[in-house]
């Protein structure tokens, strides 16, 4: 396996305030949603770089593209989507990257790097053998989905961020006629509850997310409920 068939790319945005994990800025300043962001996002970042054999790069807007680069130190390839809204970009990280020869790609989000890293080489595996991978999360969405060709009518704005996102996917997929498999449910960082379960996992393991870590240790007995 070359570097040249597995692809990783992370859906992110610039951490500006206000534009990113807006559902926690009902227990945190924006300041600090937006720091909270950065760590999750290089952490993700790092989490990424520790898969061998597998090319890595971040998917974003077009207008995120300098603040982004600068927010990572320039580390991983970033590449402007075509179009507004996840969706978009997610149709964007096939077209780009699954029609280059690169047979497997997966597009992650950029708020778990607590994820195991078996799991993000178990999606991969199921790629060897089955059109489309997806990630479920506990909430009814999906932390990654991969595939081994771009299907450009797979995503679309209808339920997209809502508690229908994953069963949206899976009925698009079916009516593709495409063979999937799923990973192990996860969860990302939405709610001041996902944010509380983060701190104690991170407790525990912090090299997991050192960065994220470190930003929690800091506010220990912080209330985010």
């Amino acid at each position: 396996m070359t570097s040249m068939t597995r692809t990783l790319v992370i859906m992110a945005k610039a951490p500006r305030p206000g534009s990113v994990k807006t559902r926690l800025t009902e227990n945190l300043p924006l300041e600090a949603v937006t720091e909270l962001y950065r760590c999750l996002l290089n952490d993700t970042i790092a989490l990424a770089q520790t898969l061998d054999h597998v090319g890595i790069a971040v998917m974003c807007p077009g207008s995120d593209v300098e603040d982004l680069s600068r927010a990572v130190a320039k580390t991983v390839p970033i590449v402007a989507q075509a179009g507004e809204g996840l969706a978009a970009g997610l149709a964007s990280v096939f077209k780009h990257f699954a029609t280059r020869g690169r047979q497997q790609v997966i597009a992650f989000n950029s708020d778990s790097p607590h994820l195991p890293a078996s799991v993000l080489q178990a999606a991969f595996v199921v790629l060897e053998t089955c059109d489309l991978v997806v990630g479920p999360t506990h909430d009814g969405g999906y932390y990654l989905v991969g595939a081994r060709a771009s299907h450009p009518s797979l995503f679309g704005n209808a339920g997209m961020g809502t508690a229908t996102a994953l069963e949206a996917l899976l009925a698009r997929a079916r009516d593709l006629g495409l063979s999937l498999q799923l990973t192990d449910p996860f969860y990302d960082i939405d709610v001041a509850a996902d944010l509380s379960q983060l701190a104690d996992e991170l407790q525990r393991a912090p090299a997991r997310a050192p960065r994220t870590a470190k930003w929690l240790s800091e506010r220990a007995g912080a209330r985010y409920e």
